[in-house]
């Protein structure tokens, strides 16, 4: 073992530094063995993938060898609540435990980062859709005045999706660099300055990838200098990767657009006359397109877009608009840094929109014949035969593994190339790097097994460890497998497994996270439940923070959530003591990358269900059964109502891939564990 692995073991054992100086801290021999496994990579620059199962306290097992090796370590974590949370809690409380006085940084993307010259900009200007927005924008405005590092997270009750966040923050297209006149202030060159200067630098993925896929988040400049690396959450990864790794356009990145050239006309007399018509001509083309589209399914191909004639037109009329405001703007780019800024812009949008619309028309072999893209889905499941088009998957073979896709919003779209499969660009980039990298996750294996996550991540042969969970789960957790369901697919299915549910709702007084794997099914099981006993919380009719909130604090409310749902719920104690999964989380069939990658399994000789769609499936129902127990004292009832898991030979994979429960298939046993409480 080497020095720093036994040093490492020495902090977090009984007697340790953790346990002097950190209030409620338990030595645990997971989290011991897992510390010296990263210390070991770190040490060697090696590669690590670990899985941790919930409890181990993998968090200060990575921390403490990283700040025990002196040297500079990138942290990053699966979203921003989470890199928050390591950087103003766990950080400071190892660093002070240890006694080390290593340098660190919280680093996030630019549009976290208010924007000095774009809130000036938006000063002044009507856009304010109701008198609420326009007193948050004032609220904004006087915290900009004493705020020292401008992350726009120090604003509570500011939703992550509020309108006012593009009009005060900015982003690599808009972002002035030097040529900005408040450059100076500017609080991401300063949260760069000090991540440049740390030993420890907290990011989270979407930053990291950024700039490894060279995508000038400002991060580039630190990563070169870092000897190791520790990817949280590291399941997150290789999806991620996918849409960094690719291209793409949205309908709100060229409203932006228009919305940013009439703002510069204020600077610069008779600029509006040039600009305002094809700016208009801009979103006129935009509401037209959108409209056309609205005939397309809500997710497909390019492909399947390309087929409406209208949505093809519409294509090749908002090409033509983003042209005409360049050209109208060109003679304006030497006036203003944000002008010139806007031309290129609009340049860069229409360059991807023509290889969207252009490009990729072999990617598109999975669609078009919707009672073909179905069979292919039930095949993969090993519930059908489906036989492809030939020349359909010589097309796709053709397309060198990539597709073109689109996706509706509400009032929106957004088209993408995305890669099938990033595991080179990772591997090239961990061995440019010459640094330890570790992957952790409490979901990573699928059947006690790294194979699926170690492929999608490049890795050949790596170090792993695999702790499961150190919760006692015969004594805390009981699984409920209810029987006489019918099939998922069928029409009697959501109504079946609410009747099985309602039974363990009464025994445990609420108190229960139902995790759909449909919109449509949340909101028939939603309908169905309204009006009953517990308070019920769905998600949609709240953001997510107020919706936790409400459910912490109700102590026996019912929080329906989809997929989006399955992580980032972190109740621990009484109030969630029931997980409800409705069925098992295969990719969702209508998915054009899911479709593509399936097919790009077979090609290559691999069994598409075996190879992608079940590990997939595994570590996301890891995920949401990881919602019950969070702490040594919780208790709760895990309900699997997917039938499969017994009728079919692959449930045993999933079953063999949780933790250690004790199964049941009687209600009874259900309501005197709740008996016990």
């Amino acid at each position: 073992m080497s020095r720093l692995a036994h040093a490492s073991r020495e902090a977090l054992s009984d007697g340790g530094a953790l346990a002097e100086r950190v209030e409620g801290f338990v030595a645990r021999p997971a989290q011991q063995r897992l510390t010296a496994a990263v210390a070991e990579a770190i040490d060697q620059r090696e590669v690590l993938l670990a899985e941790a199962g919930t409890g181990t306290g993998k968090t200060y097992a990575y921390l403490v060898p990283a700040l025990l090796s002196g040297l500079k370590t990138i942290v990053s974590t699966g979203t921003r609540a989470l890199q928050d949370q390591l950087y103003h809690r766990d950080l400071p409380r190892v660093r002070e435990a240890l006694g080390v006085g290593l340098r660190s940084a919280l680093l996030k993307g630019r549009a976290n980062y208010l924007c000095r010259y774009r809130t000036e900009q938006a000063k002044g200007d009507a856009r304010f859709s109701s008198p609420e927005q326009a007193s948050q924008f004032q609220r904004i405005v006087a915290w900009a005045g004493r705020t020292r590092a401008g992350d726009m997270a120090e604003l509570e009750g500011l939703p992550d999706d509020s309108p006012l966040l593009p009009l005060v923050t900015s982003t690599v297209d808009n972002c002035l660099g030097s040529e900005c006149p408040f450059y100076e202030e500017c609080f991401v060159v300063q949260a760069r300055q000090r991540a440049q200067a740390a030993d420890l630098v907290v990011v989270n993925h979407h930053l990291l990838l950024a700039d490894l896929a060279l995508k000038q988040e400002g991060f580039g400049e630190i990563l070169p200098g870092a000897q190791a690396f520790v990817i949280d959450e590291a399941h997150q990864l290789p999806e991620l990767a996918a849409s960094f790794f690719g291209e793409g356009f949205g309908m709100r990145q060229l409203q932006e657009l228009g919305r940013d050239c009439l703002a510069e006309c204020k600077q610069t007399t008779g600029a509006l006359a040039v600009v305002q018509v094809p700016v208009r001509a801009l979103e006129q083309a935009l509401r037209e397109l959108r409209a056309a589209m609205e005939a397309l399914p809500p997710r497909g191909t390019r492909y399947r877009a390309l087929t409406l004639p209208a949505v093809a037109d519409g294509l090749d009329v908002l090409a033509d608009a983003l042209a005409t405001l360049e050209q109208a703007m060109a003679p304006l780019a030497s006036t203003s840094p944000g002008f010139d800024a806007c031309v290129a812009r609009a340049r860069d949008l229409r360059e991807r929109l023509e290889r969207w619309r252009d490009g990729g028309a072999a990617s598109d072999a999975f669609d078009g014949d919707q009672d073909q893209d179905h069979a292919l889905v039930e095949a993969v499941a090993g519930e059908g035969d489906a036989a492809l088009d030939p020349t359909r998957l010589a097309e796709a073979a053709a397309r060198g593994g990539e597709v073109y896709w689109y996706e509706l919003s509400a009032r929106g779209f957004r088209c993408q190339r995305t890669p099938l499969d990033v595991s080179a660009p990772l591997r090239a980039h961990r061995e440019r790097s010459h640094a330890a990298w570790i992957f952790t996750s409490a979901t990573l294996a699928v059947g006690g097994g790294f194979t699926h996550v170690g492929r999608k991540l490049g890795l050949f042969d790596p170090d792993t460890l695999l702790e499961p969970s150190p919760f006692d789960w015969p004594r805390q957790a009981l699984c409920y497998l209810p029987r006489n369901l019918p099939e998922p697919n069928t029409r009697q299915f959501g109504a079946a497994m609410l009747e099985a549910v309602r039974p363990v709702l009464a025994a445990s007084g609420g108190r229960a996270f139902l995790l759909f794997a449909s919109h449509r099914a949340l909101r028939e099981a939603a309908e169905a439940l309204r009006g009953g006993p517990w308070p019920l919380l769905v998600q949609g009719e709240a953001p997510k923070a107020e919706l936790l909130r409400r459910f912490r604090e109700s102590g026996n409310g019912v929080l329906l959530g989809s997929a989006t749902f399955r992580e980032g719920v972190d109740v621990a104690g009484d109030a969630l003591s029931v997980v409800v999964i409705d069925k098992l989380p295969f990719a969702a069939p209508d998915d054009p990358v899911f479709e593509a990658r399936l097919d790009a399994v077979r090609r290559r000789g691999g069994n598409p269900f075996r190879d992608e769609q079940l590990p997939q499936a595994v570590i996301a129902l890891k995920q949401g059964v990881g919602r019950l127990i969070r702490t040594e004292s919780d208790r709760g009832v895990l309900v699997l109502c997917d039938p499969r898991l017994t009728a079919k030979p692959y449930g045993r994979v999933f079953m063999e891939s949780l933790p250690g429960f004790t199964v049941t298939r009687r209600i009874e046993d259900v309501q005197a564990f709740f008996a016990r409480s």
